[in-house]
């Protein structure tokens, strides 16, 4: 990433000015942004200069309204995780109704996601943390079952809800967590990785790959259809947005403190 650069992917707030030419949009229309640009090939706040900011600039391909029954803070909060975790769950595991999804870290932006999305879709979500205050929160927006992953036998637990396995499991951790992954996926289960927090490089396991015959699927970001997809279930009201904390902009230094400290359940957002 370049330097400096202003941070900040998501981003929802009021048009302050059009280009010639752009029609779908006039001033003072709420509004909330895609990051993904390009595709999810280049994110806003990483490729571009980001939304830490009192103005940006964007694309009007990538500016949806606002859906009118979001707060605006609400709506900052939805875009990135939702529209990876729509990616993860509908068009790379194409998770079917009824089918059980594993949910590593619940209280992350992704993991409440992908709960909310999972349960949207017709999924039965187990949920996991290091947390029991999450985990009751994960409770409340739907989880089926939840599990201490610090204390419990995540793998035991899920083999009993299931009778044998999950079908898909949504992994973002990594080395931590992924020889549990594999070992909780039922026969012919579908992993989605799309991030690896604690290390990218944990044994592979392979006999249980090809023994479960499992599948293994890369995600990243989405494109313009997968934040369609997502946009219509968060503006229909059958997936929400957890917003843990609501900082000013001028306090963003200690927004990111809390965010290290592990604290937040769902995202955490800048208000300007």
């Amino acid at each position: 990433m370049p330097k400096p650069r202003i941070l900040g992917a998501d981003g929802a707030g009021e048009v302050a000015a059009v280009a010639d030419g752009v029609d779908a949009f006039s001033e003072g229309d709420p509004v909330v942004l895609n990051p993904g640009l390009d595709d999810g090939a280049h994110i806003i706040g990483e490729h571009t200069d980001g939304t830490h900011a009192e103005l940006i600039s964007v694309p009007a391909e990538y500016v949806h309204p606002k859906p009118e029954r979001l707060s605006f803070e609400e709506a900052a909060a939805f875009p990135l995780v939702f529209e990876t975790a729509y990616r993860m769950l509908a068009t790379r595991a194409r998770l079917r109704d009824g089918e059980w999804v594993l949910v590593w870290g619940v209280g992350s932006g992704v993991g409440t996601a992908a709960l909310t999305i999972a349960k949207a879709l017709g999924g039965r979500v187990i949920a996991t943390s290091s947390s029991d205050e999450k985990l009751e929160r994960a409770r409340e927006l739907g989880a089926d079952v939840v599990v201490n992953h610090a204390e419990g036998d995540v793998v035991g637990a899920v083999k009993e809800a299931t009778g044998r396995g999950a079908d898909v499991v949504v992994e973002h951790v990594g080395d931590a967590t992924w020889q549990r992954s594999l070992q909780a996926a039922g026969p012919g289960a579908r992993i989605t990785v799309c991030g690896a927090t604690s290390g990218p490089n944990p044994p592979a396991q392979l006999h249980r790959v090809f023994w479960k015959q499992l599948s293994i699927l890369g995600s990243t970001m989405g494109t313009r259809e997968d934040f369609a997809g997502v946009y219509e279930l968060v503006a229909s009201g059958r997936a929400q947005p957890a917003v843990d904390r609501v900082f000013a902009l001028e306090d963003a230094a200690a927004a990111h403190e809390y965010l290290e400290s592990g604290k937040q359940f769902g995202k955490v957002v800048l208000s300007i």
